[in-house]
């Protein structure tokens, strides 16, 4: 159940992280980190793996979206 939960929360970072691209809206990558930094704590209390992967995969998009933007834009 935790797996179901993380891969759920994971999809959902990601598809926000995919609107985080369009020029101006990186900041939301601010609040889309944290969202994923749950859904990689959730997945890694389950006993499988693709629920964490997701999010850390959501995690270093975000983090290098960032970087990219220099944290704001």
């Amino acid at each position: 159940m935790l797996n179901i939960t993380s891969i759920v929360i994971g999809i959902i970072a990601l598809i926000l992280a995919v609107f985080a691209f369009i020029p101006l809206l990186g900041w939301a990558n601010w609040v889309i980190i944290p969202f994923a930094v749950v859904g990689l704590a959730l997945g890694a209390m389950s006993d499988r793996t693709a629920g964490r992967n997701l999010n850390i995969v959501v995690i270093v998009i975000g983090v290098v979206r960032l970087m990219l933007g220099g944290g704001i834009i």
